[in-house]
């Protein structure tokens, strides 16, 4: 595995600008416009939300750790990029992903057990079977060009923790935030240590409501208002005084893996004795990141993109996705029959 992100085929392959990935995405549309029209889909993110239940659902069956879940998450988000999805049986994708998945994250899993838990966990649609497994697994492999191994945000969490002395709770609200960045585009967008940064603003500098939200695993929905003042508040704190923090991330020719290093938190903030208060532990965050290579405006981004994520979750509708999918599914066996 590719230790320094920075030389790995994730950054050099499957990193875009917006712009980039919505001349993508509009292009594959295009080109299968009649079949989009014939069959419509709910939204891009609450479709996410949906594989991210099925995942969930055969990753328990599996006993997958979540690693492994978040990898798949990457594959099927990186092959429907390539892929018209109503070209294909997600359920075939999400439970190939799945295998995929567990063998690049060293948590292998036997083809036969994944396609009689992958059965179980969707009895209605019984079209998993070691053969179509096998050709899903090499079409996933072909359209991501084996450029398999994903960097996930997870290790970086782990030392901002330590810098920052976070909390139990603060540190599972930011394990939840990471593991939520997977239902957007985020990964296909920024680096993985820079989610992480965003997820221990979330976590630390704003409080989440007590209400519940369908389908988000921060454990509440986060108050758009206050998320943004904060947010200026925090940015205009560190940019204002050096404008160190900003659009350092964005600048190619720099040294990447300094600037890796650095993200990762090497640069040290003194741990204050006793029990940090959110006030105390916020203003050491903003000081380290005016003293890293993070891109401020990478990370407001990435803050404002979960609060939208949030409020979609809203609406989210399990039933309505699994109808919709089941449509082209069963269109699409009914078709192969004949």
């Amino acid at each position: 595995m590719a230790a320094n992100y920075w030389a790995s085929t994730q950054y050099r392959s499957w990193l875009f600008t917006k712009q980039k990935l919505a001349q993508t995405r509009a292009q594959r549309e295009m080109e299968e416009s009649s079949l989009i029209q014939q069959y419509q889909l709910p939204e891009r993110r609450l479709l996410s939300i949906f594989f991210r239940d099925q995942i969930a659902k055969l990753g328990r069956r599996l006993q997958l750790r979540q690693q492994a879940q978040a990898t798949a998450q990457v594959y099927v988000r990186r092959f429907y990029l390539k892929v018209e999805i109503r070209q294909t049986n997600p359920y075939l994708v999400l439970a190939t992903a799945m295998y995929l998945a567990s063998k690049m994250e060293e948590c292998p899993q036997h083809i036969r057990v994944v396609v009689n838990e992958a059965r179980n966990s969707w009895p209605d649609l019984n079209a998993v079977d070691t053969a179509k497994i096998g050709e899903c697994e090499f079409w996933l492999i072909s359209e991501m060009k084996s450029q398999l191994i994903v960097h996930h945000p997870y290790r970086t969490l782990t030392e901002l923790e330590r810098m920052l002395s976070l909390s139990a709770d603060e540190r599972s609200l930011a394990w939840s935030v990471i593991n939520d960045h997977y239902l957007t585009d985020l990964p296909l967008l920024y680096a993985p240590h820079v989610i992480a940064v965003a997820a221990v603003f979330l976590a630390v500098g704003l409080k989440p409501s007590t209400e519940g939200v369908a389908g988000a695993g921060a454990g509440g929905s986060l108050k758009k208002a206050s998320t943004m003042s904060a947010t200026k508040q925090t940015v205009g704190s560190v940019t204002s005084g050096k404008g160190r923090g900003k659009g350092k991330g964005k600048d190619k020719d720099k040294d990447k893996s300094q600037g890796q290093s650095k993200a990762k938190g090497t640069v040290e903030i003194p741990a204050a004795a006793g029990a940090a208060s959110p006030n105390d532990k916020l203003q050491r965050w903003t000081a380290w990141v005016a003293e890293s290579e993070v891109d401020m405006d990478a990370i407001v981004d990435c803050t404002q993109e979960m609060i939208s994520l949030y409020e979609a979750c809203e609406v989210y509708n399990a039933r309505l996705c699994a109808e919709q999918i089941a449509r082209f599914v069963k269109a699409q066996q009914l078709e192969r029959s004949k």
